[in-house]
């Protein structure tokens, strides 16, 4: 059988969250794992999924769970929305760890899910969703990132505020970030105040609830409460949901194929960017996650496997 044109009879599919305290984006992560086990079932030997902090399972149980004591190939693809730190350093140091803990282990990295048409559409229909018929013209749209320290995985999210204004007709899409960057949400909203908005959708740019989705929601309506006069929206999160589920399986499909194009152009940890030169070459290790009972690596064997992981996608191949 085959996956998007590739047979798929050997290679586990590992997805690798981030993690979250709120039980309900837990809940939502484990739905999107059945999701992807119902739409690949008989095609795929096995389809799990686990965080690399903050909630159970962690990914060393998992890897555990799927492959047994055998030697075993999966491929790993993180659920993250861009290229920034968890992507880039977090996750890889996470499976190298777990190349040490299994011998024989090998996997291939899918990069992350975003920028993509699907994600586009499915925030597109949230909008619509909250708009609930007020039309998009004079609607403005403020997307709220996460915010990180990885001007890359920032201009990520700045490339998706401008695919998400072209040609959908909305009057202006503003980016804004919840933490780590600027323009803050309450910058941003004002910033589309200023420029004679009456109506205004908050996007927020996540996969599943958590503290940071609940800080947007509460700015704005922070915000609202300041201005009585303006209408504003917040809409719903990206969330288990098929397209999501597809995607997932198409990053899984591509790895196999050999066909990752991840941006290393505007990598921090391969180019000395404007005030962060001291990311180039900075050795990743993988995050302790309390519920993993495999953590028997010592701190030198955790810094030599981890080290130099800026490859994407290559070094997991070996």
């Amino acid at each position: 059988m085959t996956l998007g044109g590739v047979a798929t009879d050997g290679p586990l599919l590992l997805i690798i969250g981030h993690g979250t305290r709120d039980a309900s984006g837990v809940a939502q992560f484990r739905q999107l794992i059945d999701l992807v086990r119902d739409r690949s079932a008989g095609l795929l030997p096995g389809v799990d999924g686990g965080f690399i902090e903050l909630a159970a399972p962690p990914v060393g149980e998992v890897v555990s769970r799927l492959t047994g004591s055998r030697p075993a190939e999966l491929v790993a693809v993180p659920l993250v929305l861009s290229a920034a730190g968890h992507g880039k350093g977090d996750i890889p140091a996470a499976l190298a760890r777990e190349q040490v803990r299994h011998p024989g282990l090998r996997y291939r990295y899918g990069r992350p899910l975003g920028p993509h048409p699907v994600l586009l559409d499915v925030l597109e229909a949230r909008i619509d969703a909250v708009l609930d018929g007020a039309p998009r013209a004079g609607t403005h749209v403020v997307l709220v990132g996460r915010g990180s320290t990885d001007p890359d995985g920032n201009a990520e999210v700045a490339k998706v505020a401008r695919l998400l204004w072209e040609g959908r007709g909305y009057d202006d899409v503003g980016l804004s970030f919840v933490s780590l960057a600027e323009p803050s949400v309450p910058a941003a909203l004002e910033r589309a105040r200023r420029l004679g908005a009456e109506r205004i959708v908050v996007v927020p740019y996540f996969l599943f609830a958590g503290v940071l989705p609940d800080r947007v929601t509460a700015q704005a309506g922070g915000f609202a409460e300041q201005h009585r006069g303006m209408d504003v929206r917040v809409a719903g999160l990206i969330g288990a949901c098929d397209e999501l589920a597809g995607l997932v399986l198409e990053r899984y499909a591509e790895a196999l194929r050999g066909d990752i194009r991840m941006n290393c152009d505007t990598c921090a940890y391969r180019i000395a960017m404007p005030g962060f030169a001291d990311k180039v070459g900075q050795p990743q290790t993988p995050h302790h996650h309390p519920d993993d009972l495999a953590a028997g690596l010592s701190a030198h064997d955790r810094g030599h496997h981890a080290h130099g992981l800026h490859d994407h996608g290559i070094h997991g191949s070996g």
